[in-house]
This record gives C-alpha cells, structure tokens and sequence, in this order.
C-alpha cells in the first residue's frame, strides 16, 4: 500500500484546527493533498469556496502563480508548523507571492469568486499563443461532450493541445498523456500547463511501447488522422484492447475510410459526424469555419 504523508488521522486533526479557528463550514470543503502526483491547485481553489491543501516542503512560486491566475484576493489561513497547533494567521495571497510553502502542513484557501461551473469550450484567447492553430471553441465543445470525460479518467491525446488542457481541467483525479510530435507545440503546451496550473499532463513525443511505459493506461484516445495513425492505434490496443478512440480529420476520403480501418482492429459502435459552425462577421456576413468529421468508436 503507498505510504502517504497525511492519513486520515492527520487530516482529521487539521479540519478540527480550522473548525476550532475559522467559521468555515467543513461540509463545503475541497481536500487536496499535492504531496501525492497530478494533483492542480489552482484549477481547484478557482471551482471551490473553501480548498483545504496539504502540502509538503518547497513549492517557491504557488502563490505568485495564483496570484498570475487571478486568485490574488484568495485568503489563506495557515501556521508556521507541521502540526495543527499553535498561532493561526491569514492573509490574502496577493500578500504572500514571494514566499513558498516551508514546512510540510496544509493550508485552508478562501475564494469567495469560486466558479463550480465546468470550463467546456473554453475561447482560444485563453489559451497560451504559440505555433498551435487551435480548433474552434465550439467544435471543442462538442468534442467534450462525446468524449464523457470522468474525474479519475486516463487519456490520450495525440496533436489535440486545447482538447488535453481542457480534458486535464474535467479529469483532475486522472491523467493526460499529451503525444506532441513538433517541438514547437510542446513547447506551447507546456506554456500551457503552467499558466493553467495543471499537474496532470504527460507531455511525450511520440508513440510507442517505450514512451508509454511506465505511464497509465488510458481508457480514450483522441487524436488527429495522420501517417502515423494506424501505427498508434497499434500500439494504443496493444496498451488497453478495450480502447475508445475519437478520430478528428479535415479530409473526407479519410473520413470515408475510417470505418473500415475500425473494422480491421475490431473497433466497433462507430459513429461518423461532421460539425459545421459558421459565425458572423463584422461585416454581416456568415463566415464558414473548417468543418472536421469526427469518426469515434469502441474495440
């Protein structure tokens, strides 16, 4: 069994020091313990009102990074020990961004502007700009929606940079293994994982039985037809022979094909679409954008 440095007894000893120091109602309290992998803080104090964080030592930069992320007028209630003892201050976090955590203890965040709401299509201009062309917010969103992303899911997206930061922010409890074969959008997407704050994204390079070893099985694929596609699926059924995959292509004959290839690695339930969403302009005028075919399927 892993060994964990707060078990239950520690963390009951903690929400007793915060109910015995704060009026905080204890019902409506996140826990978060970042010393265990994947774990984001500020996605999580941004959709809760009251995020209890156990924390080891270091973490310099936390709160200059919430702080960045719009959460500067967040209040923290903490101590200086590693014990729930003793004198208990509280500060805003725009008050604490050039100190780090120093002791391993947790830390009750305070946002009174939290948002519960799920971040489904998020608008591009969120995203951090870089060589990625992104897809349209609302074909995302659609996108989402067919994938019927859970909490604790395990995925793969291979050359999907907006699909793996907004399934990373559905799948706080999981894993994204991000495949990004151009240099160039890794290093956006990991511009992008820092200024979202998420710690649940596995950014590899290619597709293989050795640059998959050692991560979680996902239960879900996404990727982006290629030459290299048949080759992943491969390698992907090899990893989970139960594999959903979503197909996202811009070329019909691809499209057409899809089926077919399904059919040869025994992926069944296929379902083709195309979503079409045209905008208008400044200039009144309806305004076409690319049309993908989304091809999904389950072996």
């Amino acid at each position: 069994m892993e060994q964990q440095m707060f078990n239950n007894s520690s963390i009951l000893a903690w929400l007793t020091y915060y109910a015995e120091h704060t009026q905080v109602d204890l019902r409506k309290v996140k826990i978060l313990d970042i010393t265990r992998k994947n774990k984001n803080v500020i996605p999580t104090v941004e959709s809760h009102n009251n995020t209890l964080v156990f924390t080891d030592t270091g973490h310099p930069d936390i709160f200059y990074r919430m702080w960045a992320a719009g959460l500067g007028e967040c209040r923290v209630w903490y101590n200086e020990g590693s014990d729930p003892s003793g004198h208990i201050y509280n500060k805003p976090v725009r008050e604490m961004i050039n100190r780090g955590i120093n002791a391993s203890a947790a830390m009750l965040i305070i946002n009174p502007n939290a948002r519960s709401t799920q971040k489904i299509g998020m608008r591009n201009m969120n995203f951090s700009r870089g060589s990625v062309h992104y897809v349209g917010s609302e074909i995302r969103a659609v996108m989402l929606s067919k994938m019927h992303i859970d909490q604790g899911d395990n995925l793969c997206i291979i050359s999907g940079e907006s699909i793996a930061v907004e399934a990373a922010l559905l799948a706080p409890e999981g894993t994204i293994i991000a495949v990004e074969y151009n240099k160039n959008d890794r290093r956006t997407l990991e511009d992008n994982t820092h200024e979202f704050g998420l710690h649940n994204i596995e950014i590899i390079d290619h597709v293989d039985d050795e640059t998959m070893k050692g991560l979680p099985v996902p239960s879900f694929t996404m990727l982006v037809a290629s030459a290299s596609m048949e080759q992943e699926i491969e390698c992907l059924l090899r990893l989970n022979p139960h594999m959903e995959f979503m197909i996202y292509t811009l070329d019909f004959q691809c499209a057409a094909s899809l089926p077919a290839l399904f059919e040869h690695y025994g992926i069944g339930e296929t379902e083709v679409l195309q979503i079409e969403v045209s905008k208008l302009n400044s200039k009144r005028n309806f305004v076409a954008e690319p049309a993908p075919w989304i091809i999904t399927g389950k072996a």
